[in-house]
């Protein structure tokens, strides 16, 4: 069987090679066993420049493309292996140098572990913080240009996933690629930093959280009809209405038992060792993927990692940390998803400063949501019309009691299977140019369409750009006529 090639590309901030550990090593004594022949010259381990402030991801794709023609040698086809932020740009690479161009590279398999692919929370933390965060880098200061990409909302991430969302359907198959996503949702506590509770997050490997690695996304689109003025004369908006719901092809999600982000004890690269057993699962998920080559085998694949993907979130829900001290701390691992919503108006221009509201049950009310399912919220800061809310998925479908040591350590959850949102953008009233607060009320449809366990859901809600009357008016040549401190009127312009 001909040898077949690997390459390898590390995440953002490294300066070696050795984040890789032992796992290309790994793959090569394994591969035999697995009826693959990969010969550990072929194994190209790739090197780029993050840390520096003028380096942005796009740049680094185009430069990885560069790298493949000057030292690819005489392969043509590759099966590429990404960490972290290698994941995003690999995606980048493909999306501008392979989906259309006709490029002399083929990537059949994309496999990726840990991907930042909706982001990192951790990246609006900024640059100098990050940089002294030792589950992410070794004390390298990070650079602004990918860690602006990798923030929560950011556009560059929002348009490669918004895309993917819409047309990835297009790029699977033996023709084009193979994606899977390989992650952990364990914590390495001696990488927590008490000061940023983003490295202790459940639903995440101290990182990346599941729902932002996950492929598997939905898009939705939400338009804001004209307003209309009420019996009183007062400007009132009809129910948002959804006009575009999509789903992400299926991939393989493949959640790995005790592995976080980073570090040789619990990381999902570089705690692989050399022949031992624990690295058995992350190295045998690898080999699933690369022994995929239909899209029959794809489809078996995605099938196969969701059955194990359950049984590790159900064998790691309770999780009992001991201590120095006589008393123990126990964590309770829910699924999460992740919800990105981006706010504009008919002409396009982003609605910065809104208050966006979830509210659920029969009586639309945000009293009816279950305690504790807000997780966090978070506003881009280089594209303020985006926020993105990390909710607890498990808490507001519903769970049954949590127990540990015959001890009840959480009762049994209710939770709701009915969502809606309220808006309240700014300006508002007594503006020439203004909007009008809206909402889409709490039904069934809307839960099932935002929430997926382990998955992101990008929100696009457009609203009416309302533009007073009096912002242009035809007077007659009135020599005396001042027009300086003219209010808006409450007639709009259509």
């Amino acid at each position: 069987m001909p040898a077949i090639t690997l390459v390898f590309v590390h995440g953002w901030s490294v300066t070696n090679l050795n984040t890789y550990g032992n796992l290309p090593a790994r793959l090569r004594d394994e591969g035999a066993k697995n009826g693959i022949n990969i010969n550990i010259e072929e194994i190209f381990l790739g090197r780029y420049i993050s840390f520096h402030d003028e380096v942005r991801l796009p740049d680094i794709s185009r430069a990885f493309d560069t790298a493949l023609a000057d030292q690819l040698g005489g392969a043509t086809n590759f099966i590429c292996i990404t960490h972290s932020t290698g994941g995003p740009v690999i995606r980048n690479w493909w999306n501008t140098y392979c989906r259309s161009a006709a490029s002399k590279f083929t990537m059949s398999h994309l496999i990726m572990l840990a991907p930042a692919n909706y982001g990192s929370a951790l990246a609006k933390l900024g640059k100098e913080t990050i940089g002294h965060l030792k589950s992410w880098v070794d004390g390298i200061e990070p650079g602004q240009g990918v860690l602006d990409w990798l923030a929560l909302g950011s556009a560059e991430a929002w348009n490669l996933n918004a895309d993917w969302i819409l047309n990835g359907g297009d790029q699977i198959g033996p023709t084009k690629f193979f994606p899977f996503v390989l992650t952990g949702q364990s914590i390495d506590r001696a990488f927590y930093d008490s000061l940023n509770s983003y490295t202790g997050e459940t639903g995440s490997d101290g990182v990346v959280r599941v729902a932002a690695a996950n492929l598997q996304a939905t898009y939705i689109k939400l338009e804001q009809p004209v307003p209309t003025k009420n019996k009183n004369g007062i400007l009132i908006s009809a129910e948002l209405q959804l006009t575009k719901s999509a789903l992400a092809p299926n991939t393989p999600l493949r959640i790995i038992s005790r592995r976080s982000h980073s570090g040789t004890t619990m990381g999902i690269m570089a705690s692989v060792q050399t022949g031992d057993a624990p690295s058995m699962e992350t190295v045998n998920a690898i080999f699933d993927c690369i022994k995929v080559n239909t899209i029959a085998d794809y489809t078996q694949l995605i099938t196969k990692f969701e059955t194990e993907t359950i049984a590790v979130q159900q064998q790691e829900k309770v999780e009992v940390e001991k201590t120095l001290f006589p008393s123990e701390r126990t964590f309770i691992h829910d699924r999460y998803s992740m919800v990105i919503f981006r706010v504009t108006d008919s002409e396009g221009f982003p609605v910065n400063d809104y208050d966006l509201l979830l509210t659920a049950g029969a009586a639309n009310d945000f009293n009816h949501l279950p305690q504790g399912f807000f997780v966090d919220r978070q506003q881009n800061n280089n594209n303020n019309n985006t926020i993105t809310y990390f909710l607890n998925y498990d808490i507001l479908n519903g769970d049954a009691e949590v127990m540990n040591a015959g001890k009840v350590i959480r009762e049994q959850i209710p939770g709701t299977d009915m969502l809606g949102l309220q808006l309240k953008p700014r300006p508002g009233s007594g503006f020439f140019v203004r909007y009008v607060d809206c909402q889409f009320t709490a039904s069934k449809t809307l839960f099932d369409q935002i929430l997926n366990p382990n998955s992101t859901t990008m929100i696009d809600i457009v609203l009416q750009r309302v533009v007073d009357k009096e912002v242009f008016r035809m007077e007659g040549l009135v020599s005396e006529l001042d027009f300086k401190n003219t209010l808006p009127s409450n007639d709009i312009v259509e």
